[in-house]
């Protein structure tokens, strides 16, 4: 086994063991992120039904961040988020860091979706 197959599984193994106690319901959604090299990208879902409330990320239309993959991006993107995520009427979520670790751009978004009012 090669390091990049090895690193792959480190990371299923993890978002499989992070996942496995995350349920999004309705009135407390789940806070889902997901990076690349480039971008950084977070979504509000309700697991019950299976879709998405509300999403942010660095490569939308309005408000498209140029250097998305860095921390200053990531905190703009969880304000962005949480400023949604009041519009649809949402307040409380649960963090689903999917199976990153919670330092760098994960924590710099979690950060920015706290000051921009969400509770987690």
């Amino acid at each position: 086994m090669n390091r990049i197959t090895a690193r792959v599984k480190r990371y299923t193994r993890r978002k499989r063991s992070v996942r496995k106690s995350i349920f999004g319901a309705p009135s407390k959604p789940r806070l889902t992120v997901t990076r690349t090299g480039k971008n950084t990208y977070a979504q509000l879902i309700d697991d019950t039904s299976g879709c998405t409330l509300c999403s942010a990320s660095t490569i939308e239309k309005e408000g498209k961040i140029e250097a998305g993959s860095n921390c200053a991006a990531a905190k703009s993107i969880g304000i962005r988020l949480a400023e949604k995520a009041k519009t649809v009427g949402i307040e409380t979520v649960v963090f689903d860091r999917n199976g990153y670790r919670f330092h760098g751009r994960i924590k710099a978004l979690a950060e920015g979706a706290r000051e921009g009012g969400l509770k987690f």
